[in-house]
């Protein structure tokens, strides 16, 4: 057995055990509207590409293991192996590239419903703040370069003359209530952080300079992790918080208490 074919039989083999063995089972429990969409779209990717993968490697199998002709002539090739083989690639491309546009636009593109709450999403070297609007329903004006003061009990820069802006309630945890549309726009202060929160499925860029709008729907309470997914900095380790799902009463009531 040449030493081709023996790398060409291991690599099916370590394909097989991850194909059947490695599933993602390592995936946190969907807390989101949208995670079993999500999970979907990616196990079909999974088997998919892992299945061609193997076949891929089957074919190349048999090719070795076949014996030269005996005329010594070599073979040409099928034109319609060619344009089978391109068609199928294509087609999966496209597939893949529809489902996937029609699964992000119903998570970015949909109207949010009437309750949803308000969240402004901040990025700064190395926290995440979390803004919502007090009694008056506003968020007040803000100058980071101004006014941002972290050791002073106002690092997002909130400007003090703006009434608005006077029942503001900042935290470093999301707090969110479970069954509602949480309508987020992020920002970023310094430079470009990630927001990540992967039991919702959520992912989204804050970009200094820039208000990004995105939403999720937590179903089932709990507290599930937040972390930056985008290298800010020597500190970027740091970047991490909470999102706490809790009962509609718990959330005006977490509101009241601040």
């Amino acid at each position: 057995m040449s030493r081709a074919l023996r790398l060409a039989l291991l690599v099916v083999v370590v394909g097989c055990v991850y194909l059947f063995l490695a599933r993602p089972y390592w995936f946190p429990a969907g807390a989101s509207a949208s995670s079993t969409s999500i999970d979907h779209q990616f196990k079909i990717a999974f088997w998919v590409f892992g299945t061609l993968f193997i076949a891929g490697h089957l074919v190349l199998i048999f090719v070795l293991s076949k014996k030269p002709r005996a005329d010594g002539k070599v073979s040409e090739g099928s034109w319609r192996l060619e344009v089978t083989w391109t068609l199928a690639v294509t087609i999966i491309f496209f597939w893949f590239n529809i489902s996937g546009d029609r699964l992000w636009s119903s998570m970015k593109l949909q109207p949010s419903d009437a309750n949803a709450v308000q969240v402004e999403v901040t990025g700064a070297q190395f926290q995440w703040y979390f803004r919502y609007p007090g009694p008056d329903g506003k968020l007040g004006r803000t100058n980071a370069q101004k006014f941002a003061k972290a050791d002073e009990g106002n690092p997002l820069g909130l400007d003090p003359s703006d009434p608005a802006g006077q029942d503001d309630i900042v935290s470093t945890s999301m707090v969110v209530p479970v069954g509602h549309d949480v309508d987020l726009n992020l920002r970023a202060l310094d430079v470009i952080h990630s927001l990540f929160i992967p039991a919702m499925r959520f992912k989204q860029d804050a970009v200094p300079g820039m208000d990004i709008h995105a939403r999720f729907t937590p179903i089932r309470t709990g507290e599930f992790e937040i972390s930056c997914a985008e290298l800010c900095g020597t500190g970027h380790y740091r970047m991490r918080s909470v999102v706490r799902v809790v009962s509609e009463e718990e959330f005006h009531a977490w509101l009241q208490k601040h």
